[in-house]
């Protein structure tokens, strides 16, 4: 049986010297005299020496700036650092000097049209002409461009238009319902949007329009519409005098490359807004800059994931999800990103892995849960396809257990790199993840990303190894959150990071690191179960009883109760025609006593018609302690942000009907 830690894959002499950051500490060495033997002291000086290490990092990516910075790091002090001020630049062009003549800027794939490539002339020069489309219809720098658009070229094509000429890419995915849109994006006040009529999703058509109705008639700061029929090839537009086609803004002369003006921007510039989950209230609206994104985005795809040019590169993502952000971004290292719109497991559970063959893939990202997808329908891709050219696999979204990083390699194949990461859409990149020069093991993130100064703290605010922590950042980073958007004086920005370590960014995961520096990121830490002062990540309770068929997914809280009292229910979502009885109980507890400790068995185990889960997955905790902890619901969650609100009706009435939890 897989343990935590077991050594599932080491790279070759040739991997370790065809990878990325070989060629950055080759570099190093080079031209700054730096010499390090290994990752550790590379990591170390990227932490400490800041400015050398990004003052580094923008003459390795040769970035443009039409003025000079007048320094790296102006302030060094969170929240406020100041990166290289006085600095002018694009993120947009950056992407478009990748422009090679004769090769594919991307493919796409959507469950009613087979692959295809779309070469870089064709993306390139439909970016130049929405871009010089949007300034005639009068959109400046800064004003908020909306898009309501599925994972397919045209997405893309929007977002680097828009950031092209300095305006603000605000995105949310079209399985998003008008209040869930307008909950994130009335307080943008978006003068453009962008939307589809509707998308497709395992089999089945998802009409938008009258969604799309709604967010027009609700957003009176918007003057200008850009509607694409997606759902069907000749499907009316809004009737709306703001309206227009896609098809006639790209009905223009071509715009040549030396002819066309990138807006010349502040490096902390906003680029683009993401928001928050926003289960608790409406979500945050981040923003991020041009500068900060550009660097990241470079050190994140280089050396993190490993993207070389020319490589197809994919992750299962929709457009409301960070990721897809970074999907976008592998343009800027010459990457050519694979788009799906559509389900992962239709028509056939395998599909992304046949698009992996057929495209060629060199990288392939998804969430753990579609590795559990693969294994209970019992697909073994590297049965099944020619993977030949895949070198590396990136889970994330959710904390990875031994058994998931082990599956690649027995499913896959065996020279493989498993980059697991972890990050967050605040500072929109991974805190910790992949070193392609360090040996897998199971269960663990290889290592705390260059330039981040990932730490555990404990309850003292010290440093702590080989224990659960919160997972904390000492040292800025140069894509955290310009601001929040509409937070005069930064009250919730102060609140949601520097509140209880001033001065240290505290992410709100649950987090462990071990002497050899991998890494444990163990779900919310607001969410921790602390019983008797022993904190017990919620990861490791699910990962327990992902071995049993009868559970199909699960939840569990810990309540304080007056005179040092808890109470811990888990809440557990079975299999159709499986009931809960005293035989499944006593092997739920047993099976938890026998993985963890006698502390990881909860108090009572509960059925429950549904887990309450947010628009992208993830189990709502916090929101649900909460409620049985008597808050009202209006405040303790926003339905809006759920995925299926009618989930949360049973613990609202468990909390009405239980007046004593410690009797329960």
């Amino acid at each position: 049986m897989i343990k935590e830690g077991d050594l599932l894959w080491t790279p070759s002499a040739d991997w370790v010297a065809n990878a990325n950051v070989t060629a950055f500490m080759n570099w190093l060495q080079a031209t700054r005299k730096l010499e390090f033997a290994d990752y550790g002291e590379l990591w170390r000086w990227s932490v400490t020496d800041l400015e050398s290490f990004w003052g580094a990092l923008w003459d390795y990516f040769s970035i443009e700036a039409s003025s000079p910075p007048t320094c790296v790091l102006g302030s060094r002090k969170m929240p406020g650092a100041q990166w290289f001020p006085g600095a002018k630049l694009n993120y947009a062009q950056h992407v478009l000097r990748q422009e090679r003549a004769g090769s594919d800027a991307l493919m796409y794939l959507s469950e009613n049209a087979p692959l295809t490539a779309m070469a870089w002339e064709e993306l390139a020069g439909q970016v130049r002409i929405l871009a010089t489309q949007l300034r005639r219809l009068g959109v400046k720098p800064g004003e908020r461009v909306l898009a309501y658009l599925p994972n397919i070229p045209q997405a893309i094509i929007a977002l680097l238009a828009t950031t092209s000429i300095g305006a603000v890419w605000a995105s949310c995915s079209p399985d998003f319902g008008s209040h869930g849109v307008l909950d994130r994006v009335t307080q943008l006040a978006p003068k453009v949007l962008f939307c589809v009529d509707g998308y497709r999703y395992g089999g089945k058509a998802f009409d938008r329009r009258d969604e799309v109705r709604e967010i027009i008639g609700a957003l009176d700061s918007i003057e200008h519409v850009i509607h694409l029929p997606h759902l069907e090839p000749h499907s009316p537009a809004p009737a709306d005098e703001r309206v227009r086609s896609w098809e006639s803004l790209l009905d223009h002369p071509p715009v040549p490359a030396d002819g066309f003006r990138f807006e010349q921007l502040p490096f902390d510039h906003p680029l683009w807004i993401l928001f928050s989950s926003g289960t608790t209230g409406l979500p945050k609206a981040i923003v991020h800059g041009h500068g900060g994104i550009l660097l990241e985005m470079h050190k994140l795809l280089a050396f993190h994931m490993d993207i070389h040019p020319g490589e197809r590169s994919f992750f299962f993502t929709t457009t409301g999800w960070m990721m897809w952000n970074v999907v976008a971004s592998s343009l800027l290292v010459g990457a050519c990103p694979v788009l799906y719109d559509g389900n992962p497991a239709y028509p056939t559970p395998d599909v992304l892995w046949k698009m992996a063959q057929d495209c060629s893939a060199a990288f392939f990202g998804a969430s753990p849960t579609y590795v559990d997808i693969m294994n209970k329908a019992a697909i073994v891709p590297g049965a099944r396809y020619d993977l030949s050219k895949l070198r590396a696999i990136m889970p994330a979204g959710s904390p990875v257990s031994p058994e998931c990083t082990a599956w690649f390699y027995d499913n896959v194949k065996k020279d493989l790199w498993i980059a697991t990461g972890s990050g967050g859409t605040d500072c929109c990149t991974g805190f910790v993840g992949g070193v392609p020069t360090l040996p897998v093991h199971a269960g663990e993130i290889q290592a705390p990303s260059l330039g981040v100064a990932a730490a555990a703290f404990n309850e003292r605010g010290e440093a702590v190894v080989d224990e659960v922590g919160e997972l904390v950042i000492t040292e800025p980073l140069p894509s955290m959150p310009v601001c929040f958007w509409n937070d005069p004086g930064q009250v919730r920005y102060r609140e949601a990071y520097f509140e209880e370590f001033p001065g240290v960014w505290r992410h709100g995961d649950f987090f462990r690191i071990n002497a050899r520096g991998g890494c444990f990121v163990l779900g919310r830490s607001d969410a921790t179960l602390n019983r008797q002062g022993v904190r017990i990540g919620t990861a490791e309770i699910y990962r327990a009883l992902a071995a049993l068929d009868e559970i199909e997914d699960a939840l569990i809280v810990n309540l304080d109760l007056p005179h040092n009292a808890f109470f811990m229910p888990l809440f557990v979502k079975l299999r159709a025609g499986i009931q809960l009885d005293a035989d499944l109980v006593q092997r739920i507890n047993a099976l938890l006593r026998r993985e963890y400790t006698p502390r990881h068995v909860p108090d009572r185990i509960i059925a429950v018609p549904a887990i309450p889960a947010t628009l992208t997955g993830k189990k709502m905790e916090v929101p649900v302690r909460k409620i049985l902890m008597g808050v009202a619901v209006e405040k303790a969650v926003n339905r809006n942000a759920m995925a299926n609100p009618q989930a949360l009706d049973f613990f609202i009435h468990y909390a009405k009907t239980q007046q004593d939890y410690s009797l329960s």
